[in-house]
């Protein structure tokens, strides 16, 4: 993964985190920053300026870190803000060799899921759609770009009238899909036209659809050069955003827990071929089409 210096040494890889001040997102940090090297820098990002720092700091004081940890304020559902980051590291680094998407919005089962699906689908899919348009073109050689999903994010979760919409579908097309969706929601039409309520399925679905399409465009020259991107699941996270959806929390992991094979995929020494532009669950390939679409009641009980 590391792009050598005209010396014998090699370059210092650049790290990028996104939602990483708490939950998952921060143990993503910490791993990577326990598990890299002393001259490689990993980023922490998140919108909010006080939480963001504080967290870089306490991680770049933390025993076990290894790596430089530098917090940035981004804010992943500003498209112009995603890209200018990027050209920033391009300029100051000549590219990145890691970039994990993992913003989420945080859903409250109090409120109605049409009332939260902006935040939700601009925090996620927007956010998805901005990284991997933006940070793929100065992904160096050999580089891992992560999108964190779930299982829900296989096909056969969706309505099948909703399957053409994602299946085989280029970047623009997932995005047009993706504001359909939103349309329909707040047109009050979703329902009807085979959307679930469940925001998490479309919005899952849609996120792996989009590192789908971004593979499938650049699988042959990315196998070549030992480059992967790929989607994962980190499984059930105890989180404070997952928290409030569920009462037994007997088989949910840590975040340091979820984050370890994720990390593991990340550092790997070269690329399956399997796993290239698939959803990962714990090293395994969760196949696109399967799934099937929740129940009513999954959808009452559920996120």
């Amino acid at each position: 993964m590391n792009t050598p210096h005209s010396g014998s040494r090699a370059a210092p890889r650049i790290a990028l985190v996104t939602g990483a001040n708490q939950g998952l997102g921060r143990a993503l940090v910490e791993g990577l920053a326990a598990r890299m090297g002393p001259d490689d820098l990993v980023l922490l990002t998140g919108r909010n300026a006080r939480r963001v720092m504080g967290a870089a700091a306490r991680t770049a004081q933390a025993p076990g870190t290894r790596s430089r940890v530098e917090g940035r304020v981004l804010d992943v559902a500003d498209a112009d803000a995603v890209a200018a980051l990027a050209r920033e590291l391009a300029q100051r680094h000549g590219g990145v060799d890691i970039v994990i998407s993992n913003a989420v919005a945080r859903l409250s089962p109090d409120l109605p899921q049409s009332e939260q699906a902006d935040e939700a689908i601009d925090v996620s899919n927007v956010a998805t759609h901005s990284v991997l348009r933006s940070f793929g073109p100065v992904l160096n050689p050999g580089g891992r770009l992560i999108v964190v999903a779930s299982t829900l994010g296989t096909l056969g979760h969706l309505d099948p009238r909703l399957h053409p919409l994602f299946d085989g579908a280029t970047l623009d097309q997932v995005e047009y899909a993706v504001e359909s969706w939103r349309s329909a929601i707040h047109s009050r039409t979703a329902e009807e036209s085979g959307w679930p309520r469940w925001l998490n399925v479309p919005s899952k679905v849609a996120q792996v659809a989009a590192v789908r399409a971004v593979a499938a465009e650049r699988r042959d020259r990315d196998l070549a050069t030992g480059t992967l991107i790929a989607s994962v699941c980190p499984g059930m996270v105890d989180t404070a955003t997952s928290r409030p959806w569920f009462s037994d929390y007997s088989h949910a992991r840590s975040p340091s827990d979820a984050a370890r094979p994720v990390i593991d995929l990340v550092l790997s020494e070269g690329v399956d071929p399997a796993q290239y532009g698939e959803l990962v669950r714990f090293g395994k390939v969760l196949p696109w089409h399967d799934g099937t679409p929740p129940t009513e009641q999954d959808q009452l009980l559920t996120p």
